[in-house]
């Protein structure tokens, strides 16, 4: 056997790491004591074994070898594309399919060597400030909890090569998450290329407005967010009203780092699954979900209550099979374009009127 193909095993196949603390399945500490397996065994019944193991079959015939089929499916059956997304795609596969739906595989092949060229011979001004968040992303994951080791390398790495790449948009906090998400499924040079993808719009809207100088886009989701609770849920919308609560108090970093941060590991994948194939709509149609699921709590409470209601939602609300088939089932596209042209309106006269009174101060 040569080198070579040693490695591409030992690279597909990491050996245990040991961990001083249990684990779960996705590689975070369990709060709990037990052993990390345990858990997953009993819960895996033959019969759900069996189902996970036609899931993945199905999978892999769509995708086909290395994705060469991917194109082609999703072209004639887009309708069973989009349902067995959103039943959740097979964990083992997921950091190929990610690739796909993205549009991130196309980037990378289209630009050889670009990734390794930023890396090693370009500066980038926010490496100090990288290096300060690096220990706050997934403090809780294996791959990250040691100090300078691979994982917290490899995020370095990818937020670096970014801050070059774009350096309007540099390095933002949030960021942090989306990367360290992506290098949990996939090599760094793949997680940039995603990163790439989403944020310049390979397949739906650049999100780099997210993480731009005034959080433009965060503004504008926010504003879209507001009209749809209202629109909604009148009842919640108007005790929010009363309790002077608006999206920006709770919701900022649902978008910013698409639920990636604070939420139950189990949900964000799932989340993000449908968020790489049908776009932003995704988060808007879970945060709804989320207050509709617990709509008749938090019309109870007060203002200090409520905030922290809306920071910390109850584990049966995170149940992805309870919370989604209610956010799917909440149609937004047609609404999230009229609410966005209603924005882009209003910040036209806002800037129209600022330009008016005080046109005299641009140097």
């Amino acid at each position: 056997m040569s080198g070579m193909e040693k490695r591409r095993i030992d690279d597909c196949e990491p050996g245990p790491v040991p961990s001083p603390r249990p684990v779960d399945r996705f590689g975070f500490v369990k709060q709990e004591h037990g052993s990390p397996y345990e858990g997953v065994i009993k819960s895996r019944s033959a019969i759900q074994f069996e189902r996970e193991e036609r899931r993945v079959r199905k999978w892999r015939k769509m995708i086909g070898v290395g994705g060469s089929d991917w194109k082609h499916y999703v072209r004639r059956k887009p309708h069973v594309v989009k349902r067995r997304i959103r039943k959740g795609i097979p964990d083992c596969l997921r950091g190929l399919v990610w690739q796909l739906i993205s549009g991130s595989r196309d980037l990378l092949l289209m630009n050889p060597g670009v990734y390794e060229q930023l890396l090693i011979y370009e500066t980038s001004t926010s490496e100090l400030d990288i290096i300060r968040d690096i220990s706050r992303t997934f403090p809780s994951h294996v791959f990250f909890q040691q100090r300078h080791g691979p994982g917290q390398r490899s995020l370095y790495n990818v937020l670096k090569a970014y801050s070059v790449y774009d350096r309007d948009v540099g390095y933002v906090q949030g960021m942090g998450f989306l990367a360290g998400l992506l290098l949990l499924y996939m090599s760094e040079e793949d997680a940039f290329w995603l990163m790439v993808a989403l944020l310049k719009g390979a397949v739906h809207a650049p999100m780099e407005g997210l993480y731009q100088v005034g959080l433009p886009l965060v503004q504008q989701y926010l504003f879209q967010f507001d009209h749809l609770v209202k629109e909604h849920l009148p009842k919640l919308g108007e005790h929010f009203t009363k309790e002077m609560i608006n999206p920006s108090m709770y919701a900022s970093q649902w978008f910013i780092t698409v639920f990636s941060y604070s939420f139950p590991f189990h949900l964000a994948l799932r989340i993000w699954d449908v968020f790489l194939f049908e776009g932003v709509k995704i988060v808007f149609k879970v945060g709804l979900a989320l207050l509709t699921y617990c709509h008749d709590d938090l019309i109870k409470l007060p203002f200090e209550k409520l905030i922290h209601a809306l920071r910390n939602f109850p584990e049966d609300a995170m149940d992805p099979d309870k919370l989604l088939p209610v956010a799917y089932s909440i149609k937004v596209s047609k609404r999230l374009e009229e609410l966005k042209s209603l924005y882009e309106k209003q910040n036209k006269k806002v800037v129209q009127s600022a330009e008016t009174n005080g046109g005299g101060y641009n140097a």
